[in-house]
């Protein structure tokens, strides 16, 4: 049996994607819930980006639907 944590659950074999501490099952691939949310954030602040072709604007405005017509 895999030793608790005080969390307590078993650590999981890689360490935390943050901090580099034994991740926990609970809070995989991290070791607690303040790892998840600094990783959250991250993500939602634009920290993470997959690089590729810049997208232009487009030429011609997008056509309003009916329902939302004066």
């Amino acid at each position: 049996m895999a030793p608790e944590t005080p969390s307590g659950t078993a650590p999981t074999g890689r360490p935390c994607a943050i901090c580099g501490k034994p991740a926990v099952q609970r809070f995989k691939p991290f070791c607690s819930a303040r790892c998840a949310d600094i990783d959250l954030g991250r993500w939602l602040k634009g920290g993470y980006v997959i690089p590729g072709e810049p997208v232009e604007d487009m030429a011609e405005p997008v056509p309003k639907r009916r329902d939302e017509e004066e």
